[in-house]
């Protein structure tokens, strides 16, 4: 078992949090306090447990950040601290919005949330996945008819087979993993998020992946 802590409880970091207790692992949702977070909880399980970022950060062996991308590198800067030596994995995308609340750019054109939280964080081993596909589809990806891909991106090669195999616990098979190479790959993947406003716009709010298909 391990201990597993989400930086977010909206409805990405509950998700990912109720799949996993699911699967066996400790996990604590980390908010602005505890009892925000648990607030924001997925049905109660004695696995999960409710912290404020700080704490959740300090004591997990594995954290994900599922906070909103825009504010995310100011937020896991301030944790470096508690980020040295762990695995970090990041599945959110740093976007401005249109009018519409959707995603309209990107924050680092040219670059991505993931190469900058690494930079940030040069002590912690960052993983960028799960970025290119609607929440639901993270924790369900048999759901789709088509067999969805999630890539990875990230320097560290230890630290990408431990994010493999819990993606595996997620009900991803090993196919549908698609490792791209190091960090700077991440900005290809979050790119991706550009598309995702006008598939929503023309289909409504529907499960889906940007996939490879062969």
């Amino acid at each position: 078992m391990t201990h597993i802590g989400i930086l977010g409880t909206g409805r990405v970091g509950t998700t990912l949090a109720g799949k996993l207790a699911a699967a066996g692992h400790h996990v604590t949702l980390g908010g602005r306090g505890p009892e925000a977070a648990a607030t924001r909880a997925p049905v109660p399980s004695p696995q999960i447990a409710f912290a404020d970022q700080r704490t959740t950060a300090r004591t997990a062996d594995i954290v994900i950040n599922a906070t909103p991308g825009d504010s995310s590198l100011e937020r896991l800067a301030d944790l470096r601290e508690e980020l040295v030596g762990k695995i970090l994995i990041d599945v959110s995308n740093a976007t401005t919005d249109d009018g519409d609340g959707l995603p309209g750019d990107l924050c680092y054109p040219g670059s991505s949330l993931a190469e900058k939280l690494q930079t940030a964080l040069p002590d912690t081993h960052v993983v960028k996945t799960l970025n290119t596909m609607l929440f639901m589809v993270m924790t369900a990806p048999e759901t789709l008819s088509t067999p969805p891909t999630a890539y990875l991106s990230g320097d560290d090669e230890h630290a990408k087979r431990t994010v493999t195999a819990l993606l595996g616990d997620l009900g991803w098979q090993p196919e549908q993993v698609e490792d791209l190479g190091g960090i700077t790959t991440a900005r290809a993947t979050e790119a991706m998020i550009l598309v995702v406003p006008h598939i929503l716009r023309r289909h409504g709010f529907k499960p889906f992946a940007v996939s490879l298909t062969r």
